[in-house]
């Protein structure tokens, strides 16, 4: 009768707070000379230090030694309401059903750059490319299907451009990325916090166990992976500049421990055991020290998470159309289709977790402690900016960005509540002195009220029990960076 345990949600999927200007999970928060355009004609604009990951191909046009480095301190909110969900066996769950999901986050980038020779340049770089970091309230009504999530990519990446000709350069990157991810949920035993003390009359005792109601899951990993960047930078007439550039996919396969408190002793799991008495095979089994139902303190797992961010293909202009104005266009492709599902997995000698897990009234898979289809889908995003030289030392920026959402309505999630986003920003690059510069920009994004229907499956995306969380979500973010020059 009673629900083994199992994992609904998976570690890389995300909050509909996740960092700012993103498809997903993918940042654009590695310059703020380019953010001041909405990020629009990135790369192929001729900017500081941080084209060692905007376009590695444009290096050859920097003048010089120099040297980029900022902050990026983001602000988002989710902001849910009408929350209502239904337990493994059908009961209502009893919380929180309007809040405030929010987020407040700094991320950091460095590049270096310099030539080597005439057609030679290189550069090196620290930035976060993928990035979420949310937590919902402990009593909300949708625990058992989100609480803490947080994922961050560090990459050290290192860049060579070859000036083909006064025109046309190539550009190749190479990157470390170290992942680190941690999940947490509230679990759903089939519904025994809900039954509450009815569970009395089931058993004929006073066995009523309150631990059930604190029980929870949590699954952490870490990995490092290669990845590469090819750029291409092009003068098509004096005034106008192209640049198209390629970042891989990162294939991660996380590792660590999946830990659960408070998990019922079934019957099955201690038969013929004195210390226990057992009513039915799947029920929770008694404890006779305490006379109450059973539960496991805590249950550890080493388990693998395989995960593949997508790769990404933008195509930029940059055009000087006037001695003060200029105009910024880019089309970016991001290759979310190869976002299929999560799969949670045992690596450990001694199982304890996926022996119910992969059951076949459960995940119905061996080894599996957790399942969540997401069958993503490529997206496109476009961004236009201006620029206006108001002062020999001081540029004025502004740009609007649209981003296609990935994701289709039958698979929004709690972790995932997104929807078509549009951004405006506004920047401005300021010559301090002597060769110091300096850029400031801000951002803010909109994106269209939302609803979400949430439910279980196991690994053959079958629906599982009668478990569900209906949400309606509003999501907005504010973006502020600083971003400091100096040219040696």
């Amino acid at each position: 009768m009673f629900k083994p345990s199992s994992l609904a949600v998976a570690i890389m999927t995300l909050c509909g707070a996740s960092l700012a200007h993103a498809e997903g999970y993918k940042l654009y928060e590695q310059s703020v000379s380019a953010m001041g355009n909405a990020y629009a004609g990135r790369g192929a604009e001729i900017t500081d230090a941080s084209l060692v990951y905007s376009n590695p191909a444009a290096l050859s046009r920097l003048s010089g030694t120099s040297l980029s480095s900022g902050l990026n301190l983001i602000a988002a909110n989710t902001d849910y309401k009408n929350a209502k969900a239904q337990s493994a066996g059908g009961l209502a769950v009893l919380g929180r059903s309007e809040g405030e999901n929010s987020l407040l986050e700094v991320v950091p980038f460095a590049f270096y750059a310099d030539k080597l020779d005439e057609k030679f340049s290189y550069g090196v770089g620290f930035y976060v490319p993928f990035g979420l970091s949310s937590d919902y309230d402990n009593d909300w009504v949708g625990r058992y299907f989100a609480d803490e999530t947080a994922i961050q990519v560090l990459a050290l990446q290192g860049s060579l451009a070859y000036q083909l000709n006064t025109d046309w350069s190539l550009g190749l990157g190479l990157s470390a990325n170290h992942i680190e991810g941690t999940l947490s949920k509230y679990k759903d035993h089939n519904g025994l916090c809900e039954t509450g003390r009815r569970i009395n009359d089931i058993y004929r005792a006073d066995v009523y166990n309150s631990a059930y109601c604190d029980s929870h899951y949590e699954v952490s990993g870490d990995d490092i992976a290669p990845g590469y960047s090819l750029g291409l930078h092009g003068k098509i007439s004096d005034n106008l500049s192209l640049a198209l550039v390629y970042h891989s996919a990162l294939r991660f396969r996380l590792t660590g421990d999946s830990v659960i408190t408070n998990t019922p002793i079934t019957g099955a799991n201690v038969a013929g055991s004195p210390n226990f008495i057992v009513v039915a095979p799947q029920l929770p089994a008694i404890d006779k020290r305490t006379g109450k139902l059973a539960a496991s303190s805590q249950l550890i797992e080493h388990s693998q998470v395989p995960l593949t961010t997508p790769a990404n293909l933008t195509l930029s202009l940059d055009h000087q159309f006037s001695s003060l104005w200029a105009w910024q266009g880019s089309v970016s492709w991001t290759g979310w289709s190869a976002f299929e599902h999560i799969e949670i997995t045992s690596i450990d000698a001694k199982p304890s977790l996926s022996l119910s897990t992969q059951q076949s009234g459960n995940l119905a898979k061996p080894g599996y402690i957790g399942y969540i289809p997401e069958y993503w889908h490529d997206s496109l995003s476009a961004a236009f900016g201006l620029s206006y030289q108001y002062q020999s030392n001081l540029k004025l920026k502004t740009g609007v960005a649209y981003d296609e959402n990935p994701i289709s309505s039958s698979h929004k999630t709690a972790r995932v509540p997104t929807a078509d986003r549009t951004w405006l920003t506004v920047g401005a690059n300021w010559q301090v002195a002597g060769n110091w510069s300096l850029d400031l920009a801000y951002g803010y994004m909109w994106m269209g009220a939302l609803s979400i229907n949430e439910h279980e499956f196991n690994a053959h995306d079958v629906q599982l029990y009668k478990s569900g969380l209906q949400v309606d979500y509003k999501n907005h973010a504010q973006v502020l960076g600083t971003q400091l020059n100096y040219l040696f």
